[in-house]
């Protein structure tokens, strides 16, 4: 009985050359059949964790300069609590979506190798004062500076130390010193009547790294300089100028132009000029290894109100001045005459002052001109002396 069993024991199975081998089980299939398909799924699964590393990487990496570029604006909330104080007294905005913007470039000798351009005694002046306005449409940009020796009504306002100064005529440059941004802000309204909605303050570190960043800014002079209190000697003709040599070329007074701050303020217009073409091409606009220097260096030294003080708000701004051409950024200084009396210090022209801030105030376009020979009629409409961003500096 145990010979007719047939049991495994005996020998009786698929690998018996007696009979036919069988179907191949499932355990078998999936051992020999899947193999291939198991490894590929295997590096699919891998190759997109990878993916997900990287990924995280560069959101990660992209976080962290977002996040570096944001954190090196300083919001003024002191100023902003001040501007608050005196809201009902501030002038209307008449035009929805001008924009006025007032750029306030701080004396302050703070910062590597700033001593040479002065005593630090502690306090701060606005050494340079641009009204910026752009119009409703973005299609225009008018740049007025304000000479820091112009008398004006400067209204009272609070010290840092919580004490309040008395209201009385003074150097513009005065209520920076006393009064910080928002002292200097309601001067300008005063003054203008224009509504400024947004205030930015640079330092001499942040002038000079921004022109640093963007490898330089080209200018022309028609002879050489030699400035020992600025330690700027530089040859006729056409020059590149770094951050530092920048920096001197823009303040220096007695060593260029005829010595005067009206020279000077129109030196600083058409180097501004030369920077924003720099800037804005695609050079620098369009290459991140150029453009976040740029940044860098532009927030690093900017303090500003609240309403400006983040990236996001700050691409708001510019987004809207890409588009502009050159041609129509405007730069010319407010019309202003010798202090009677005193010729070191000025007084606004009547009425021409007027009907510049007036077109400011409603959006009206500001036409700009070389300055006219003595007799020479005027264009029937308002031209005012100053230079447009696509002069060539060495034209």
């Amino acid at each position: 009985m145990g010979d007719g069993t047939g049991s495994p024991a005996d020998g009786e199975g698929t690998d018996s050359p007696s009979g036919p081998p069988g179907p191949p089980g499932p355990v078998g299939a999936s051992a020999v059949g899947s193999g291939p398909k198991r490894r590929r799924r295997r590096r699919l699964r891998l190759a997109g964790v990878a993916g997900v590393v990287v990924l995280a990487g560069a959101a990660a990496a992209g976080w962290a300069v977002y996040a570096k570029l944001e954190g090196n604006i300083t919001a003024d909330e002191a100023a902003a609590a001040e501007l608050a104080r005196y809201d009902k007294e501030r002038p209307t905005a008449l035009v929805h979506g001008a924009q006025n913007v007032l750029l306030i470039g701080s004396d302050s000798r703070a910062g590597e190798g700033n001593a040479r351009y002065g005593r630090d005694s502690g306090t701060e002046r606005s050494d340079t004062t641009i009204l910026l306005h752009l119009a409703a449409g973005r299609d225009s940009a008018t740049a007025v500076s304000l000479p820091r020796d112009l008398m004006v009504a400067v209204p009272g306002c609070r010290r840092p130390d919580g004490s309040r100064t008395t209201p009385g005529l003074a150097m513009f440059n005065h209520a920076f010193e006393v009064g910080g941004s928002a002292c200097t802000v309601r001067t300008v309204e005063k003054l203008t009547g224009v509504r400024v909605d947004h205030y930015a303050v640079v330092d001499f570190a942040g002038f000079k790294e921004m022109v640093d960043a963007v490898d330089g800014v080209r200018v022309c002079l028609r002879e050489p300089v030699d400035d020992k209190a600025a330690k700027l000697r530089l040859p006729a003709g056409r020059v590149t100028l770094d951050g530092e040599q920048a920096l001197g070329y823009v303040r220096a007074r007695k060593s260029l132009g005829d010595g005067s701050d009206t020279d000077r303020m129109e030196r600083q217009q058409r180097f501004l000029g030369a920077l924003v073409g720099k800037v804005s091409g695609n050079g620098v606009l369009l290459n991140p290894v150029k453009l976040y220097p740029v940044l860098d260096a532009a927030t690093s030294s900017l303090t500003t109100d609240p309403g400006l003080a983040s990236l996001r708000s700050l691409y708001n701004l510019v987004r809207g001045l890409r588009d502009i051409p050159t041609e129509q950024v405007r730069f010319l200084t407010v019309p202003r005459e010798a202090y009677p009396g005193n010729p070191n210090r000025d007084r606004l022209v009547q009425p021409d002052a007027e009907r510049l801030f007036a077109r400011l105030r409603t959006d009206a376009p500001v036409s700009v001109s070389a300055a006219h020979p003595s007799g020479t009629p005027r264009p029937p409409a308002p031209t005012f002396s100053g230079n447009t961003a696509a002069q060539d500096v060495c034209g």
